[in-house]
């Protein structure tokens, strides 16, 4: 039975994390060079926060 390498999976998720933060960091600079996105998006937020029904 081969042997699990957790090296290789270790740094997998390694990838994934450091590409996921570039990404955040990128969107995040994406809002400060362009600050009508912003308001944009904040707006889709609360459109989508107000059609969502309560099941409660």
């Amino acid at each position: 039975m081969a042997k699990t390498n957790f090296a290789y999976e270790k740094r997998q998720r390694e990838l994934e994390k450091k590409k996921k933060q570039e990404e955040k960091n990128r969107r995040k600079a994406e809002l400060k060079n362009n600050p009508d996105l912003a308001q944009e998006g904040e707006e889709d937020v609360a459109e989508g926060e107000a059609s969502t029904p309560d099941t409660e």
